[in-house]
C-alpha cells in the first residue's frame, strides 16, 4: 500500500524492520523480496542487540515473547538514524490502548505517547512540528479493522505470505517452492 503514491518514483525513505529473531524463514524471504522489488534501503534493528547491550531483558518461561522488547530496539533505531517519523501498520482493533491513538501520533524525547496531550486532527490536517529528539509514529491503517485489511487484499492484487493462514503455516515452503510470495486477485 505504501508503494502506491510512489509508483513511478524511487521510494523516498528506507524501510525499517525491528527483528525479534523469532521470525519464520518465509517471513524473512518475503521481506527481502519486497525490499528487492522496491529497490529500497532496509534498516534492521535487532532485539538481540538490545538484549546483549543490557537495554532489554529477555522474558523467560512457557509463554515468553520478544514482542514487548521491540520498543527499546525501535527507539534506538529511531535515534541512531534520526528519523522524524516512522510509518507503522498498527490498527485500533489490535489493542485497547490504540483506540485512542491518532493517525499522526506524537512521541516525546523518550519515545512515549501521551494520549491526553494529543494534537487535534481536524479535517485530516496534521501538525508535524516537533522538538529535537521527538518524533511521530504514523498509522495510516489506524481506523481499519482486520476485516478491512483482508477486504482490501481481495479487491486488489496484493502480495502476502500464505503463512497468514494457520492451516498452511507448517507447509508454506513446500506449498510454494522457489516462490517467496503469492498473489491473489478477484
Amino acid at each position: 500500500m505504501l508503494k502506491k503514491p510512489f509508483i513511478q518514483l524511487k521510494f523516498p525513505f528506507p524501510l525499517v524492520h525491528i527483528d525479534t529473531g523469532h521470525n519464520f524463514p518465509e517471513t524473512m524471504i518475503f521481506r527481502d523480496q519486497i525490499v528487492a522489488d522496491l529497490e529500497v534501503q532496509l534498516i534492521v534493528g535487532l532485539v538481540q542487540e538490545s538484549i546483549n547491550s543490557g537495554r532489554s531483558t529477555e522474558e523467560r518461561g512457557k509463554n515468553a515473547s520478544r514482542n514487548a522488547l521491540q520498543t527499546n530496539t525501535l527507539l534506538d533505531t529511531i535515534d541512531l538514524h534520526q528519523f522524524d517519523a516512522c510509518v507503522g501498520g498498527a490498527r485500533r482493533d489490535e489493542e485497547k490502548a490504540r483506540a485512542k491513538e491518532r493517525f499522526f501520533s506524537h512521541r516525546d524525547e523518550f519515545g512515549q505517547w501521551d494520549p491526553k496531550n494529543q494534537r487535534p486532527e481536524l479535517w485530516n490536517m496534521f501538525n508535524g512540528k516537533h522538538h529535537q529528539g521527538e518524533h511521530f509514529r504514523v498509522f495510516p491503517l489506524s481506523n481499519w479493522t482486520e476485516m478491512d485489511v483482508w477486504q482490501y487484499i481481495l479487491q486488489k492484487t496484493f502480495r502476502f505470505r500464505p503463512l497468514y493462514f494457520a492451516h498452511n503455516a507448517k507447509s508454506s515452503v513446500a506449498m510454494t517452492p522457489g516462490c517467496p510470495y503469492q498473489s491473489i486477485s478477484i
